[in-house]
C-alpha cells in the first residue's frame, strides 16, 4: 500500500526538493525499494490533501474561520513532517532493535577467537551464527572483504559506530587479541566482552533517567489533565460557553490522541538498545494458527459486551463495550499462541548457562560433545534438560551429529525456535572438532551466558520503574478516574438563574461518556504500547497481547466505575 501510496502523492507535489544524508541512508538501512526523493516529494505533496482534511473537520466541529485556517497550515506542515520523518523514525527503531544483540555478537567473536586466533574465521563465525540486522550486517561486511587483506570487522564497526562506539572499541580489541602473546589473549577479549556489557548497561541507565521527565509530562498531560478537565465541560456549558459534542470528540478523539502518538513515537526513537524479545513469525510452524478462533473469541466478546453495557450500564456504552471487548478479546487469543512459545523458549534458555557449563567440564575432561550432552541432559532440570533429552533423542534415532540434531531436518528447534541456543549449538559442533580444547571455550559461553543474562534483568528492573506506572494508568486508573468523572457531570444540575433563557443545557451524558470512553480506549492502546516498546522494544506480537489485556481491563473498568460512581450520588 505504501509503495502505491506514496509515488501518488509524490506527483502531487508543487515543488522538487532534494533528499537529506539521514532520509536515504534510513531508507538504505529500511532495505526498501522506495527512493528518497519520491519520499520527499510524497511529503509535500500530501501537505494539500492533509490540509483540506484538517480544514474540513475543523469546519464541520464549527470553530471560527480563522482557526480554519491555522488547522489547515498545521495538517499541512504535519503530513509534510510525518512522511519526511516516518522512516528515519522507523530505521531507528530498528537500529534500537538491532544493537540489543551486540553484546551477544561480540560474545561470539570472543568464543571463537578462544579457540583459534584468527580474526576472519571469527568475523565468519559471527555473522553465520545469527540471524539479526546485526549479524546480517557483519556478514556483508565479510562478503566484501573476502580477497582483501582485512576482515571486514574493521568497516563493520565503522557503520555502526555513530549508533554503538563501544561496539568499535570491542572489535578493535577483538582484532588486537590475534597480535598479542598467548598469556594476554583471555584477558584482552574478556575486555572486548565488558566493554559491549558495561556500555549497554550504562545507556540503559542513563535513558531511565532521561525519560522520566518526558514520561511524567505524558502521564499528567496526557492522561491526568484530560481527566480532570471532564467534570469542568458539564459547567462550562451551563455557563454558556459553547462547548458541544462535535468540540469534546475533536479534542479527546482527535488532538489528544494525535499528542499522545507523538509523544510515545518520540519516547520510542530515543531508546538507545532494546533487548528485544524472540521475534516469532506467526508462519512458524511451531505457532498454532488461531485466527478463526480469535475472531469466533472477539465476536462473542463484542455481543456480550454491548448487551451487558446496554443493560446494566446505558445504551450509549453499547458500542464501547462491544469494541472494547471485542478488540481485547481477538488480540488476546491471536497473540497467544507466539507469546506462550516465547514463554517456552525463554525457559530453556534460563538453563541453558548451566547446561553449558556441564558440557564444557565434560569436554575439557576429554569426553567427547555428544556423550558430554547426554549426561547434561540428565542431570539439567526443567525445560532445558527436556530440550537437550529431545536433542539427544534425535542424535541416536538419526544418528547425525550435534549441530542435525537441533538445527536440521527433525531438529528440536524446529519445534522451539531459540536464536541463542541455536548460536550455541553452532559453537558446540565446532567443538566436536576441536575435542578437549573447546571445552574452556564452551565454560567461558557459559559465563558469558550468564552475564548476558544478568544485563537483560538489570535493563528490565530498571525500566520496570517507568513502564509499571504507564501499564496501570493505561489500564486501571486512568479508566477508573475517567469513568467516575463522567458520572459525577452526569450528576451536575444546571444551576437556577433568573434568566433561564441564558443558561446553554448541560452536555449529554451520552455524548460526553462515548467521547471520554473513545479516549480511554485509545490511550490505553498508546500507553501500553509506549510501556512495552520501552521496556522490550516494539515486537507486534508482544504489544498486541498487551494492548489486548489493557483494552478488556479499561474497558470493563471504565464501565463499572461510571455504574458505582453514579450509585453514589
Amino acid at each position: 500500500m505504501v509503495h502505491t501510496v506514496l509515488p501518488a502523492l509524490a506527483r502531487l507535489s508543487p515543488v522538487s526538493v532534494d533528499p537529506g544524508d539521514e532520509l536515504t541512508q534510513s531508507l538504505a538501512f529500511l532495505t526498501t525499494d522506495l527512493d528518497a526523493q519520491t519520499v520527499v516529494d510524497a511529503g509535500y505533496g500530501a501537505s494539500v490533501p492533509g490540509g483540506l482534511v484538517g480544514g474540513l473537520l475543523a469546519a464541520l466541529v464549527g470553530v471560527p474561520p480563522l482557526t480554519i485556517g491555522l488547522v489547515f497550515l498545521a495538517m499541512a506542515m504535519g503530513a509534510t513532517h510525518a512522511i519526511h520523518t516516518a522512516p528515519v523514525w522507523l530505521a531507528r527503531l530498528h537500529r534500537t532493535r538491532a544493537l540489543g544483540r551486540a553484546p551477544e555478537l561480540v560474545g561470539r567473536l570472543v568464543l571463537r577467537m578462544r579457540l583459534e586466533p584468527s580474526v576472519e574465521r571469527a568475523a565468519v563465525f559471527a555473522a553465520n551464527a545469527g540471524d539479526d540486522a546485526l549479524a546480517n550486517s557483519l556478514d556483508t561486511h565479510v562478503e566484501r572483504a573476502r580477497g582483501t587483506p582485512t576482515s571486514g570487522l574493521s568497516e563493520f564497526a565503522a557503520a555502526w559506530r555513530s549508533w554503538f562506539p563501544a561496539l568499535d572499541r570491542a572489535t578493535a580489541l577483538v582484532e588486537t587479541a590475534a597480535d598479542v602473546p598467548a598469556g594476554e589473549r583471555d584477558r584482552t577479549l574478556e575486555r572486548a566482552h565488558e566493554v559491549v556489557r558495561v556500555e549497554t548497561r550504562d545507556r540503559l541507565a542513563a535513558f531511565v533517567g532521561e525519560i522520566r521527565g518526558p514520561i511524567t509530562a505524558v502521564y499528567a498531560f496526557g492522561v491526568l489533565l484530560p481527566l480532570a478537565l471532564v467534570g469542568a465541560l458539564p459547567a462550562a456549558r451551563v455557563a454558556g460557553v459553547g462547548v458541544g459534542f462535535a468540540h469534546v470528540v475533536a479534542l479527546y478523539d482527535v488532538v489528544l490522541p494525535a499528542c499522545l502518538f507523538a509523544a510515545v513515537a518520540w519516547v520510542l526513537v530515543r531508546r538507545p538498545v532494546a533487548f528485544a524479545p524472540l521475534s516469532i513469525d506467526a508462519s512458524n510452524p511451531a505457532v498454532e494458527d488461531t485466527r478463526l478462533l480469535a475472531a469466533v473469541s472477539g465476536l462473542v466478546a463484542g455481543g456480550a459486551g454491548f448487551v451487558g453495557a446496554n443493560t446494566l450500564v446505558a445504551p450509549w456504552a453499547a458500542p464501547l463495550g462491544a469494541v472494547g471487548l471485542a478488540s481485547g478479546a481477538a488480540l488476546v487469543v491471536g497473540s497467544r499462541p507466539v507469546v506462550k512459545l516465547r514463554e517456552q523458549v525463554r525457559a530453556v534458555e534460563d538453563g541453558l548457562s548451566d547446561a553449558m557449563y556441564l558440557v564444557g567440564r565434560a569436554v575439557g575432561e576429554g569426553e567427547a560433545v555428544e556423550s558430554a550432552l547426554a549426561r547434561a541432559a540428565e542431570t539439567t532440570p526443567g525445560a532445558t534438560g527436556d530440550l537437550l533429552s529431545d536433542a539427544v533423542g534425535v542424535q541416536r534415532r538419526l544418528r547425525v551429529g550435534v549441530v542435525d540434531s537441533f538445527c536440521g531436518d527433525h531438529g528440536v528447534l524446529e519445534s522451539l525456535p531459540s536464536p541463542r541456543v541455536a548460536s550455541v549449538v553452532t559453537l558446540l559442533g565446532l567443538a566436536a572438532h576441536e575435542g578437549r580444547p573447546a571445552g574452556r571455550a564452551i565454560v567461558s559461553m557459559a559465563d558469558q551466558l550468564d552475564a548476558l543474562a544478568r544485563l537483560d534483568a538489570e535493563a528490565r528492573r530498571e525500566l520496570a520503574t517507568v513502564t509499571e506506572t504507564l501499564s496501570n494508568t493505561a489500564s486501571v486508573f486512568g479508566p477508573l478516574v475517567a469513568g467516575a468523572t463522567v458520572a459525577l457531570a452526569d450528576g451536575m444540575a444546571p444551576a437556577r438563574t433568573l434568566d433561564q433563557a441564558a443558561v446553554t443545557a448541560p452536555l449529554a451524558t451520552a455524548d460526553l461518556g462515548l467521547a471520554v470512553g473513545v479516549y480511554v480506549l485509545l490511550s490505553a492502546v498508546l500507553l501500553t504500547t509506549l510501556s512495552v516498546g520501552v521496556a522490550n522494544g516494539l515486537d507486534r506480537h508482544l504489544v498486541a497481547a498487551r494492548v489486548g489485556r489493557a483494552l478488556l481491563s479499561a474497558t470493563v473498568t471504565f464501565l463499572a466505575a461510571f455504574v458505582a460512581a453514579g450509585t453514589l450520588l
